[in-house]
């Protein structure tokens, strides 16, 4: 009996037919890697816990903040002054109390009146980006500013008593918020939330 033919591997023009000792099995056969890293994620893919722990205790602080400046305004803005009844007058006409400041005889009693009036609300500026992110720009904190100051002021003309409503307070209330973000509130918020 004639043994069969043996046939010889050739290379061909495809390239040579691969030796016993290049093959890699299959289960330990490297696959690049397909994940992609997220911008400003970690290693493991997620936000460390101190980032979170920063962040809340933020926003803990900005909350405590918040709180005693409402303290504090109510009791200096809605505190009710009985004898003063008959010389308050609602004011809606804007830049009439600010007239009427200015041409008082003492320079220290109209700086008083309206730097009060400037200052009173300038924590807002500042609390309020700590509070949240979503409170950066300046036109974010002159609406949410001007809506505090014009509650305070609708419920100064209408519920108490020896108070008024006055356009030129809520104007100059606002705009002291604003000077305050702008001034120290924009860059504290954003050192508050930094890690978001």
């Amino acid at each position: 009996m004639c043994p069969l033919p043996t046939h010889r591997s050739r290379p061909t023009d495809f390239g040579r037919l691969s030796e016993p000792s290049s093959v890699i099995p299959l289960g330990k056969a490297s696959m690049p890697s397909t994940s992609v890293k997220r911008r400003g994620s970690t290693g493991s893919g997620s936000r460390p816990f101190s980032a979170y722990l920063i962040r809340g205790l933020w926003i803990l602080l900005g909350l405590a903040g918040v709180v005693v400046f409402a303290l504090v305004i109510s009791r200096l803005t809605l505190r009710p002054e009985p004898g003063a009844g008959k010389y308050v007058h609602d004011n809606t006409h804007p830049g009439q109390t600010l007239r009427l400041y200015l041409d008082q005889p003492s320079v220290k009693a109209a700086l008083m009146q309206i730097g009060g009036n400037f200052v009173l609300l300038m924590p807002l500026g500042v609390l309020l980006p700590v509070l949240s992110s979503r409170f950066r720009g300046p036109l974010r904190i002159l609406l949410a500013v001007g809506f505090v100051s014009l509650c305070i002021e609708t419920v100064q003309g209408t519920m108490i008593t020896g108070r008024a409503f006055d356009a030129d307070d809520v104007i100059l209330n606002t705009v002291g918020a604003v000077v305050a973000y702008v001034l120290i509130g924009r860059s504290v918020g954003r050192w508050a939330h930094r890690s978001t």
